[in-house]
């Protein structure tokens, strides 16, 4: 079953357990997707702040977006545990002859680079969300500003630990342009969800 499947008590003893999966990398994914499902939820709540059809429109549009990213974040959790055991499994091969050992680096690097690239998803997704979250607290109903403020805690929770497994992964990648690439993309969605993250809190206290 899925980590994702399992009901909250179950998951939770999974992240408390001895085993190595789920890690922070999941616990990263699962903190952006309550985060985005708390925007969903206010974006759908009545007597919103938007008093333009256009403005609904938007919100409308915002809380069908971090539906869908909340879903996706979901997945994400699963998939980063399925990263790391892939990890696992290739530092588990057979080193000894040099066929493989050659073998066992190059299944190393593929795995290494899989675990990077989901962390990054969480990165992107986290932003996503980040930015919705602007639309929200301009535009959805005042008294949920809570439940906002909570939101934008945990996106930015999802966004810096994944951005801590990228960094921590990258330490073993021999693929300099891919590491400079990822490196470059995590400092970007990282600063860029600062931003937002500002730029939503703004919005809620001219809420007031």
């Amino acid at each position: 079953m899925k980590l994702s499947a399992h009901p909250l008590p179950e998951l939770l003893a999974a992240f408390r357990s001895s085993e190595p999966t789920p890690g922070g990398g999941s616990a990263s994914a699962l903190a952006g997707a309550v985060g985005a499902s708390l925007l969903a939820m206010v974006a759908g709540l009545a007597k919103p702040r938007a008093t333009t059809q256009e403005d609904l429109e938007r919100l409308t549009v915002a809380g069908a977006r971090c539906g869908a990213l909340s879903e996706q974040l979901s997945a994400l959790i699963d998939r980063d545990s399925d990263a790391y055991n892939l990890v696992v499994g290739a530092f588990r091969l057979p080193k000894g002859t040099d066929e493989e050992k050659a073998a066992r680096g190059h299944a190393i690097q593929a795995a290494m680079h899989a675990a990077t690239t989901t962390p990054l998803e969480v990165m992107r997704a986290c932003e996503d969300g980040i930015e919705e979250a602007g639309v929200v607290a301009a535009f959805g109903n005042r008294n949920a500003s809570s439940d906002v403020r909570v939101a934008l805690e945990l996106l930015s929770a999802g966004l810096r630990g994944a951005k801590v497994n990228v960094e921590i992964n990258l330490g073993s990648v021999k693929d300099a342009a891919f590491a400079g690439t990822a490196k470059a993309d995590a400092e970007r969605m990282a600063a860029g969800g600062e931003a937002g993250i500002a730029a939503a809190r703004s919005r809620l206290s001219d809420r007031a």
